[in-house]
């Protein structure tokens, strides 16, 4: 990932966040001289050596499923929250538009999980998101063992752990605190949840930068 270093984020905690808020990942991997991506909702496992591991499953039938046997390197791609940016927010002059975005980038090998690793895998990516659901959490134990068997096969269970994990927070670091804050606040007026989550985000920015300054 190009990251220059006005936006990078190298500490464990942050990239670790936005993969567990943001957990629907996109999956690249090269097959046969082409790239393949998926879509996959992933676990991370934040305390396993050296930069954490990832937890996934895909259908059986996916041709990646059977290229993933520990030796192929992968990347995983998560994306949060973004926001086009217009220049009429901001103070200075002759600005032009741009796109703020916070991303992370996680390199790794994954290899197969057994059945019975599959299934805690299953259990804990359900328990997780059922676990932000107003509502009882919906567990296994309402299908009938040989359905959800039966259903199992259809799908194959991997573990990646981590060799490389990048993020950039491009967050209008590059300009003055008051464009930073021309823009801030034109994005918490707009009535979008996307632009009013990425405001915040360069609001906690400013307050990190602020806070690491010497006083």
């Amino acid at each position: 990932m190009y990251r220059p270093r006005a936006f990078r984020i190298d500490e464990p905690q942050h990239l670790h966040r936005l993969i567990h808020e943001h957990a629907l990942g996109l999956l690249v991997v090269a097959l046969d001289g082409t790239l393949e991506a998926s879509h996959v909702p992933v676990l991370l496992d934040a305390d396993a050596a050296p930069h954490a591991a990832l937890r996934f499953h895909l259908a059986r039938a996916n041709p990646l499923a059977a290229a993933l046997d520990g030796t192929r390197e992968a990347l995983f791609v998560f994306q949060a929250e973004q926001a086009y940016i217009s220049p009429d927010w901001y103070l200075s002059e002759h600005m032009v538009p741009t796109w703020n975005y916070a991303a992370v980038h996680a390199y790794g090998r994954p290899a197969p999980l057994d059945d019975a690793a599959l299934q805690r895998l299953l259990g804990e990516l359900s328990a997780v998101q059922e676990s932000r659901l107003d509502k009882p959490a919906w567990t296994t134990n309402k299908m009938p063992e040989d359905v959800y068997a039966r259903m199992r096969r259809a799908i194959v269970g991997f573990r990646m752990p981590l060799t490389r994990i990048e993020g950039k927070w491009k967050m209008s670091q590059n300009r003055g605190d008051a464009d930073r804050r021309g823009v801030i606040d034109a994005l918490a007026d707009l009535d979008a949840p996307a632009a009013n989550a990425t405001a915040q985000v360069m609001r906690d920015v400013l307050e990190r930068e602020a806070a690491d300054r010497p006083q």
